[in-house]
């Protein structure tokens, strides 16, 4: 498969394109001869930040206020020119987009994607993380690959702002008729969990749903956010909105901080392309310490309460 001409869904939050979508931006550039983006809502004000990551044409799409965007964005696309390829992040509303767009267009989707070459072959983690899947549409027409978050780096290339052009929507009939009909917006403090330099994580090994509570402060002292693991959400200690792992948050920071971890391949999936990866766990031979550039064999009932104390020292 040659691939020419890319689009990649872009979604947009407050101040501008989600982190992932502006990774698959860069990521295209490198690829395609030609990179557009396609956006909604929000996302039509910023052309400026589509071109400096790559895109020479921005493709909006009209969605009502308070509809949800995948029927609109799918038939907008599909009866748009098609080009060889499009790359949709991993999430809600992308999977959705990319679920209706494989529908109309009689297309079968490559989802959880991690790679993507210029050949148009990606890769595919299985297992857990513990094996990669090479795979690649053998048929011509459209290309439709979901890729997970933090799979590749945003990196501005300084173009000039994006063309804007607008897509016509069909009549979408009952398939339009979808709303939302209340927000919840997160409540938090410091940076996301997926976008903070410093993520500090908990696991069974903090003892009770109370011990979380020097993990959020450790992670606060140092400028960043806490996560946790698997089991503790399950446990109900946490809410779902920390976990880091494959069915959670994939993780990327300068620092990752796992206490009480013992490094389950489903975790590890989720943050193990972390630059310096930090494990306390009071067993030596924990599978986290593996992976781990700095490994403490200790109980986080005692290491957390001393470290949370030297940083606040130095506060």
């Amino acid at each position: 498969m040659t691939i020419s001409n890319m689009w990649v869904v872009l979604e947009a939050a407050d101040d501008g394109f989600t982190p992932t979508s502006l990774e698959l931006l860069s990521h295209a550039r490198t690829i395609a001869n030609t990179v557009s983006g396609v956006t909604w809502g929000a996302g039509a004000a910023f052309a400026a930040q589509a071109g400096e990551y790559g895109a020479t044409t921005l493709y909006t799409v009209d969605v009502p206020t308070n509809s949800l965007p995948g029927a609109a964005v799918a038939a907008a696309i599909a009866g748009a020119t098609l080009p060889d390829l499009i790359l949709i992040p991993t999430s809600y509303d992308g999977r959705d987009i990319a679920g209706r767009l494989s529908a109309r267009l009689k297309r079968p989707v490559l989802t959880n994607a991690t790679n993507l070459n210029a050949e148009g072959h990606t890769e595919h983690p299985i297992f857990g993380g513990t094996q990669l899947v090479d795979a690649h549409f053998t048929t011509s027409g459209i290309g439709i690959v979901v890729v997970r978050a933090k799979s590749f780096t945003a990196t501005p290339s300084g173009g000039a702002p994006a063309a804007t052009t607008a897509l016509s929507v069909p009549d979408l009939g009952r398939r339009g008729e979808s709303s939302i009909t209340n927000r919840h917006v997160e409540e938090r403090t410091g940076p996301k969990l997926e976008e903070a330099a410093v993520v500090v994580a908990g696991g069974r090994g903090i003892g009770e749903a109370t011990g979380f509570a020097i993990v959020e402060e450790i992670a606060s002292l140092l400028n960043g956010a806490a996560g946790a693991s698997r089991a503790i959400v399950d446990a109900g200690w946490v809410p779902y909105s920390l976990q880091v792992g494959q069915t959670g948050k994939t993780v990327k920071p300068a620092v990752y901080i796992a206490c009480g971890i013992s490094g389950a391949t489903q975790h590890m999936v989720g943050m193990k392309g972390s630059k310096t990866i930090i494990a306390i766990n009071k067993d030596p031979d924990a599978p986290i310490f593996q992976i781990a550039d700095l490994g403490i064999v200790g109980d986080v009932k005692t290491v957390l309460p001393a470290l949370a104390a030297v940083l606040r020292a130095r506060s």
